[in-house]
């Protein structure tokens, strides 16, 4: 069993419709079905019919200072929201700054911060998250929902922002856990990490677990598998969720065989499981 160690509501959410004079937009993400820009020290960014939950989680963690967060700034005359730009580098280069220890356990720690920031937030009557559904239960924070070193922005190896909000959702906290640790153990076969996540050798992922639980907090390991392979179960089910109700990009994903792919990598896991237990 997992333990850790110790360490507002607003009645409705308005959205703020911004008209500003368009300049030159710096492409930041061009993918069919996501146009993601710059503009100034904004990002303006697609909304969905979960944004007004994601924004409500945002004005939180503004209000309760948390810095690693953007600031939601309100909705552009195209529609779009609009945040500030969190300055430094992400995207593929995260990977490289989870590979040391040291980068893993700032990792770690950033959550287990993000998790303490958002305890006793509910959101307004009436807002949806991605997955569906509204409150969290008694045992629930607003997880991320995507904690992966590509959505955490690093300056000088130090994390400084978290990115993409989209797939926040009431869960566990373990939720978040296990699926950064999917990433960060990392549940991928060698050739893959040598090939695409940086490691210069094949890694130790029963130690990089280790490391994690120990910078989270967490006084034991024991369950953080079994946690990984029921996220994994968990993404397939929220990405063919979506996909089904016509939401982008998880169409695109599942027409392009990412079910077939994420079931691989689940098997993987359940297989090679004595590598991080």
């Amino acid at each position: 069993m997992v333990t850790f160690l110790p360490k507002h509501q607003k009645e409705e959410w308005v959205p703020q419709v911004i008209s500003d004079h368009v300049a030159d937009e710096e492409i930041l993400q061009d993918s069919a079905h996501r146009r993601v820009v710059r503009l100034g020290n904004t990002v303006r960014r697609p909304a969905h019919p979960w944004t007004p939950a994601v924004h409500a989680l945002l004005q939180h963690l503004e209000e309760v200072a948390f810095p690693y967060s953007p600031r939601v700034l309100g909705i552009d005359q195209e529609g779009r929201e609009i945040l500030t730009y969190l300055d430094g580098e992400s995207g593929p280069q995260g990977w490289a700054m989870v590979v040391e220890d040291s980068g893993l356990a700032s990792f770690a720690r950033l959550l287990r911060d993000y998790h303490d920031a958002v305890v006793g937030f509910r959101p307004p009557q009436g807002l949806r998250w991605s997955s569906g559904e509204a409150e969290p239960r008694d045992d629930e924070v607003i997880c991320h929902g995507d904690f992966g070193p590509w959505n955490i922005v690093w300056r000088d190896k130090r994390p400084v922002g978290i990115l993409d909000w989209d797939y926040a959702r009431p869960r566990p906290r373990l939720h978040d856990i296990a699926y950064a640790l999917e990433y960060v153990a990392p549940f991928r076969d060698d050739a893959e990490c040598l090939r695409w996540l940086r490691y210069p050798t094949p890694p130790d992922r029963r130690h990089r677990l280790e490391t994690f639980a120990a910078a989270y907090g967490l006084t034991s390991t024991t369950g953080l598998v079994d946690a990984v392979i029921e996220v994994q179960r968990d993404v397939i089910e929220q990405v063919r969720l979506l996909a089904d109700a016509g939401h982008q990009p998880q169409a695109h994903w599942v027409a392009n065989g990412f079910l077939d792919e994420a079931d691989r990598r689940m098997a993987w896991s359940r297989a090679n499981r004595h590598l991080s237990e």
